[in-house]
């Protein structure tokens, strides 16, 4: 499999894959307040799609939706002497009306609208316009007795549109990678956040202005290196609106670790593991090499190498190596629930031998201790500031030879039995993989990972 077959497989699996059931919601909520303030039933009239959707930086999955609903002016006299909370809820109460089973609440600066795989967040505004004869928008805050904010999102789309013009549509397709990266990673980052690094990081470079896929492995490593060379800041400028973008958590050292990867998978070109390296930066929707070989050993009339399997209400895909058989039984949290991190969460791993606790696993691996087999390991969470109720799920995922020699991959989702922890063996060497993921609202709101290198 060529590079640009590889990241154009990449690209494909992250498109957008629901866009008619989204745009029918946008115009359910248009219709409702057009009908409310404007007594229109126009689908399309008065709302602006925003956020990622809005900007076509969004990816399959995509679980957080933005809207502006543009108020008529002759409504400000009656909204803007302290009637913020008012708006909002004259909104929700709109929406509510046509929609009675829909799950729609106030939130601060905005309705959420909730659905089954996403939720739009429905921000009312009013339209101004400055001296320059450029439009801005007035949207409500709700909090410390209220206030008027300013949001320029149309800015923000037409400069995201102008590079990505420029860079020969790369922009867009790096930021739909790092999005990526963002859930394999489990970074702690906005979307606007994301498309304004990508957005800068292409405008430092023309490497990059007419390359096509078969430079993403250069443009993935570069990318990740501007990254992990990013000073710490609180926010960043956005593109066009030049409004702040908030840094929700360090991103620089995954970054780092990132780039490293990037290297391994570039070295590993025309190898039987570049896929499998690739998939370390970019997760699930990285092409597998096990897809390709089925399909190629299917029209030679060969082996069977794919079965349907269920399991935990996730599709299991049982793929055939090339060298040997074994069942590819992974699966993928995204595969069942909306990826939307909000919150933080931390796991650890205490090892054991004969009921004698001996180290943590985050001391050994720092200090370079290595992890020999026959050993107990209880997995836990050490930190999560998920409000509750929240649900708790783990996977293990055993890597190498020698767990593809004894078929036992494993990589299923398992729910949380209650005590935030998870127990295991040591029982074979490779490069182990422990990931859990807390559930609230039908997302997973916060994801953490370890690696368990057992010698």
């Amino acid at each position: 499999m060529s590079i640009t077959d590889m990241f154009k497989a990449l690209l494909d699996n992250l498109k957008v894959d629901n866009e008619e059931l989204i745009s029918s919601r946008y115009g359910e909520i248009t219709a409702s307040l057009n009908k409310k303030f404007r007594d229109s039933e126009s689908k399309e009239a008065n709302s602006l799609k925003v956020g990622s959707y809005g900007r076509y930086t969004g990816i399959k999955g995509i679980s957080d939706l933005d809207m502006l609903y543009i108020m008529p002016k002759g409504k400000w006299d009656v909204y803007k002497d302290g009637k913020q909370s008012q708006l909002l809820t004259d909104v929700k109460d709109a929406i509510k009306s046509r929609y009675s089973t829909t799950d729609v609440r106030v939130d601060r600066l905005v309705v959420t609208v909730t659905y089954k795989n996403f939720h739009v967040e429905v921000q009312p505004v009013f339209e101004e316009t400055d001296d320059d004869g450029n439009s801005y928008f007035k949207y409500p805050e709700t909090y410390y007795g209220g206030s008027w904010k300013v949001t320029k999102p149309r800015q923000e789309m037409q400069e995201i549109k102008a590079l990505n013009d420029k860079k020969n549509k790369n922009l867009r397709l790096l930021c739909k990678m790092a999005r990526a990266w963002r859930k394999k990673h489990n970074v702690n980052m906005g979307g606007l956040l994301i498309d304004t690094l990508a957005y800068n990081f292409m405008k430092s470079t023309s490497e990059f202005d007419d390359k096509s896929f078969l430079y993403f492995d250069t443009l993935s490593r570069d990318f990740f290196k501007y990254l992990s060379d990013q000073p710490n800041q609180d926010y960043y400028k956005a593109p066009g609106s030049n409004q702040n973008v908030r840094v929700k958590a360090k991103f620089q050292k995954t970054a780092e670790q990132t780039h490293d990867l990037c290297l391994k998978a570039i070295a590993a070109e025309g190898k039987d593991t570049v896929n499998d390296k690739w998939k370390k930066v970019y997760g699930s929707h990285f092409p597998s090499r096990a897809v390709e070989e089925s399909k190629s050993t299917a029209s030679l009339g060969g082996i069977l190498a794919g079965l349907a399997v269920a399991g935990a209400g996730v599709a299991v895909s049982k793929a055939i190596s090339a060298k040997q058989n074994y069942d590819n039984t992974e699966e993928f949290i995204e595969n069942s629930f909306p990826v939307r991190l909000q919150y933080n969460l931390y796991i650890d791993c205490d090892v054991s031998q004969n009921g004698f606790r001996e180290n943590s696993l985050a001391n050994m691996l720092a200090s370079r201790i290595p992890l020999l087999a026959s050993k107990s390991l209880l997995f836990k969470v050490t930190f999560c500031d998920v409000p509750e109720p929240f649900d708790l799920k783990w996977k293990v995922l055993n890597q190498g030879d020698e767990a593809e020699r004894r078929n036992c991959i494993r990589g299923q989702i398992h729910d949380d039995k209650g005590y935030l922890t998870r127990n295991e063996k040591t029982n074979f060497r490779g490069a182990h993989l422990v990931e859990c993921y807390a559930i609230k609202n039908g997302c997973v709101v916060a994801r953490a990972s370890i690696d368990v290198p057992i010698q």
